[in-house]
């Protein structure tokens, strides 16, 4: 077994527990967003990018309270000191964080940080919002609440918002923070797909669909 099929292996028992926002079909989904930019970034090193994105939940901090889970996965697998810190740097810098995102440095971190936020948007996106929501026990919809811009990376963890909400604080703002050329293009639909539904839902709101 390779690495990479041997990390896969591991994190997939962990993300099996997760709910339907961040399970392990996330994970693949990732991973054929990865596999697209990869196709137009031919200098990158694509078992990096795999072993980050098979990875970059595994201690998610809306699921764990620390790393251990993926600095145990870490240990176990055959890669050098120097990868391992890459792609602790790539895991560090792929969260939104309230609009506090760490610095992409480097075209692997770019890369798996474009894929994620890609499943963040979309009709992907939007059955995500809504299935974490939903796990979290969060409103649909609350037309009294007003979306945040200027927050900590705590203050966006930890006030549960309603989930159309959430579209406004980060789902809205991802297309224009894409930094490959690929993931730019991608997010371009997927983005216009969430404006549609948003008005579709204000229209159903409003009686007037």
């Amino acid at each position: 077994m390779d690495v990479i099929e041997q990390c896969k292996a591991l994190v997939q028992k962990i993300y099996e527990q997760m709910d339907a926002s961040h399970d392990f079909q996330h994970i693949e989904r990732v991973l054929m967003n990865a596999e697209a930019i990869l196709q137009k970034e031919p200098t990158a090193d694509e078992k990096i990018v795999k072993l980050a994105v098979y990875l970059h939940d595994v201690s998610d901090a809306k699921y764990a309270a620390d790393k251990s889970a993926q600095n145990d996965i870490l240990e176990k697998l055959d890669i050098t000191a120097d990868e391992r810190k890459h792609i602790e740097d790539i895991i560090e810098s792929v969260s939104f964080n309230g609009g506090n995102s760490l610095e992409a440095k480097t075209i692997e971190a770019k890369i798996v940080r474009d894929a994620d936020r890609l499943d963040a948007i979309g009709a992907v996106g939007i059955a995500r919002t809504f299935a974490y929501g939903g796990a979290k026990g969060r409103k649909l919809y609350d037309d009294e609440e007003e979306a945040r811009f200027n927050m900590t990376a705590d203050e966006y963890r930890t006030k549960s918002t309603a989930s159309v909400t959430h579209f406004y604080e980060k789902l809205l703002l991802l297309k224009d923070l894409m930094v490959t050329t690929k993931g730019r293009e991608m997010a371009e639909s997927r983005h216009a797909f969430m404006e549609q539904f948003l008005q579709q839902l204000t229209n159903e709101k409003n009686g007037d669909a």
